[in-house]
């Protein structure tokens, strides 16, 4: 949630950035008008329920006529109270819905525009040149089918379509993958996290999920719970309307857990394989920090994702994401997106988001600060998220390590993980 503060001192701030998403401005000026409203009823309640308790002390001192007179006027005294009161909570309820329902303030200096606006940061490798090796490369469910590693067919028969199973070599890659990501996540601090994978509403919402409106959402209604599509949500809400102590530091954790999407935007796209389906496995990094460090630590994370794609030998770009293509919650966004072989293209294989206070907002989560070596005031804490390692890398992993007879090199630095293997068979 924004800052309301903040946004009333500097509306033009929040105007541009809401521009520069391509978002509606209009909303600044109509949450400006509703905090307005809202104070304005609370100081007419706030009057009248003073006259109420003054008029109550001079009914318990009058007598005879005079009390009976005063009584009635209590009485349609109170009346007013009850309106103004109903007034007021619902024009802060008015003013809530509107600072929800506005995206997080943008980090000064990103691209603005929609999805195709992004700034290249850097490249790092060369993609590998299969024409100059003399052969045409498969494409990762191929090469899967071949080494019996992936099951598409009974995927879709157990579960229906976007479903699959990880088999064998398949599923030991993964493994491998996921604890060589927990290693570097524990080396630089981490707490490793098994997350629960259903939330409440609340956790949901508090992350920064459209609940209502999000069609990529899995809900169980009778439960009234979510299924989630990171252990972001999880995480975020595991410190909710607490008090935190980071006066030694962040707080990170590494949360490994199942995601879920219904990927319903995105009918006839990437169907082929395991690049968009509606269940796969990730390990998430999320940060807890002052708002002073944000930037740092986003920085942090982006140098673990990197170091990730160099130990799985992957050619690769960052990308500055325009404001445009963030979530709600991030005031900014690094991709890092692998060379795809058979697409001849970048795909995204990891991103990181600097949440700055707007998750904090949501879910009350706060640190108190030391002036003077002494406690003062709470204020929101910063997030931060990033992945580390996901299901979907195993598309660039096969596609950029094949070998012309359908084997697989495994990355020097995978091997120990799959017990000194070098190739894939």
């Amino acid at each position: 949630m924004i800052d309301l503060k903040m946004l009333t001192e500097n509306p033009d701030l929040y105007r541009a950035s809401q521009r520069a998403r391509g978002a509606d401005e209009s909303l600044i000026d109509q949450l400006i008008e509703a905090d307005a409203a809202r104070r304005e009823t609370i100081a007419t309640f706030e009057r009248l329920r003073a006259e109420q308790n003054a008029f109550s002390k001079k009914v318990g001192q009058a007598k005879g006529e005079e009390r009976a007179a005063l009584l009635a006027e209590v009485k349609e005294l109170a009346a007013s109270v009850k309106s103004a009161q109903a007034e007021a909570d619902a024009a802060a309820a008015a003013s809530v819905a509107l600072q929800r329902s506005i995206p997080n303030l943008i980090i000064d200096g990103i691209p603005a525009g929609g999805e195709d606006d992004f700034t290249v940061i850097k490249h790092v490798g060369t993609p590998r040149d299969f024409k100059a090796e003399g052969f045409e490369p498969l494409d990762h469910l191929q090469i899967a089918e071949k080494l019996d590693a992936i099951d598409m067919e009974r995927g879709a028969k157990v579960s229906g379509s976007r479903f699959y199973f990880l088999k064998g070599i398949g599923a030991r890659l993964e493994i491998a993958m996921m604890n060589m990501a927990l290693d570097v996540a524990m080396d630089h601090g981490f707490t490793p996290m098994i997350t629960p994978t259903l939330v409440r509403p609340e956790t949901m919402q508090g992350t920064g999920f459209d609940v209502e409106h999000d069609d990529e959402i899995y809900k169980l209604e009778r439960d009234d719970l979510y299924l989630v599509g990171t252990s972001e949500v999880a995480l975020a809400g595991y410190h909710a309307n607490e008090i935190m102590d980071l006066s030694e530091g962040p707080l990170r954790y590494a949360g490994w857990s199942s995601c879920y999407r219904r990927e319903a935007g995105s009918a006839g796209k990437d169907t082929r394989g395991i690049i968009r389906v509606h269940q796969f496995n990730k390990l998430e990094m999320f940060i807890y920090t002052s708002v002073e460090n944000a930037e740092a630590e986003h920085e942090k994370l982006l140098a673990m994702e990197e170091d990730m794609l160099g130990r799985m030998e992957l050619a690769y770009r960052v990308i500055d994401t325009a404001a445009g293509d963030l979530g709600m919650s991030a005031a900014r966004k690094f991709d890092c997106e692998a060379w795809v072989p058979t697409q001849e293209t970048f795909r995204e294989l990891t991103s990181t988001s600097n949440c700055t206070t707007f998750q904090a907002r949501r879910l009350n989560i706060r640190e108190r600060e030391i002036v003077d070596g002494k406690p003062g005031k709470t204020r929101a804490v910063a997030t931060l998220n990033g992945t580390l390692a996901t299901t979907r890398w195993i598309v660039a992993i096969l596609e950029t390590h094949q070998n012309e007879d359908g084997t697989v090199n495994v990355p020097k630095a995978l091997q120990p993980y799959l017990g000194g293997l070098e190739v894939l068979k």
